[in-house]
């Protein structure tokens, strides 16, 4: 379980949003980005036009004494927000695009880049469609614990979630930097190392800005996915990778002809790893983890493709063996 001190804080945020919600008549998210910048201003609360009021303020003040008083490092930070953001949003449902990353498949990206790059290089690393940007955060703090170097780079059109990113990130003092944009126009980010992504399902309404992708359709609306996954590879370096997020049967739906067009002509596609249907509600909301990699001098189509299977990340047993079977497929595979 959590340690006592991260119990305590969390009740002690819960109170301190609970109040910022209903003094500013304001939704969960807001209040939730309103005390986080109260928090990042030395525990100062704001007061715009006398809101909240001076009872408030000190009911608040008194809750930020004590929170303040709780040393955190930033990973506890990151799972204290999670956890809050995961009872707000219960109380108020978000889409499923909208939905945070769960921790365990954070934690396996960062397993999956630790097996594909060593601690001396320095990683630029982009989240195309970061959302609230837990996936993002993960991978860079604990990367950080496993002693890399890391810049990240998110990019997100939702501005209220955005805000939420951008709090946790400045909270944890996070070296990671975001673009409030459409992922599919015209980005200012330097290439990457390695691209990632919990891709948003659905159609894109640009066609005429789809058009200028391979994975784009013939007719009618893309598939959002297909092209965010283009455009987050076109910010890798040559011999970088990608490792997204996708629906299971990404190969085999009406649009998977447009998206292998875009796969033979641009990248190599060297695995797909199958999450645990524990995971998912239903068989059509199962998803896996894509992993492609850019072309260059250093990369070549593998000879096996990894195609795997995750049991269970409840088992420690069939994490081990799901580890094993990477690690050896890596020393057979890869370059």
């Amino acid at each position: 379980m959590f340690p006592e001190k991260i119990e305590k804080a969390f009740g002690l945020m819960e109170q301190a949003i609970g109040i910022l919600k209903r003094s500013l008549d304001t939704s969960f998210l807001d209040a939730y980005t309103e005390n986080g910048e109260n928090i990042i201003d030395n525990y100062q609360v704001r007061v715009v036009d006398g809101v909240p009021d001076e009872q408030t303020v000190q009911k608040l003040k008194t809750i930020y004494d004590q929170l303040q008083a709780i040393e955190l490092e930033p990973e506890e930070i990151r799972r204290l927000s999670q956890l809050i953001l995961l009872k707000g949003n219960k109380a108020e449902s978000l889409q499923a695009n909208h939905q945070l990353t769960p921790d365990s498949i954070g934690f396996l990206f960062v397993y999956l880049i630790e097996q594909l790059y060593s601690p001396d290089q320095s990683l630029k690393i982009l989240d195309i469609a970061t959302g609230m940007g837990n996936l993002l955060l993960t991978t860079v703090l604990n990367l950080n614990l496993a002693n890399y170097t890391v810049q990240g780079f998110g990019v997100d059109i939702d501005d209220t979630l955005l805000s939420v990113s951008a709090t946790n990130n400045e909270w944890t003092q996070a070296t990671i930097q975001l673009f409030h944009q459409d992922g599919l126009q015209d980005l200012l980010v330097d290439p990457v190392d390695v691209a990632i992504s919990d891709l948003p399902i659905g159609y894109y309404p640009n066609d005429e800005k789809a058009k200028e992708f391979d994975s784009a359709a013939d007719e009618g609306h893309s598939y959002a996915h297909h092209l965010l996954m283009e455009q987050a590879m076109k910010f890798v370096k040559p011999n970088g990778y990608g490792l997204f997020l996708i629906p299971t049967n990404i190969l085999e739906t009406e649009q998977s002809s447009f998206f292998k067009n875009w796969l033979q002509k641009n990248v190599y596609l060297q695995g797909m790893i199958q999450l645990p249907d524990e995971l998912f509600k239903s068989e059509q909301s199962r998803k896996s983890i894509l992993f492609v990699q850019n072309k260059g001098e250093h990369s070549e189509q593998v000879k096996e493709v990894l195609v795997a299977k995750l049991g269970s990340l409840k088992d420690p047993a069939k994490v081990t063996q799901f580890f094993q079977q990477f690690e050896a497929w890596k020393s057979s595979n890869l370059k």
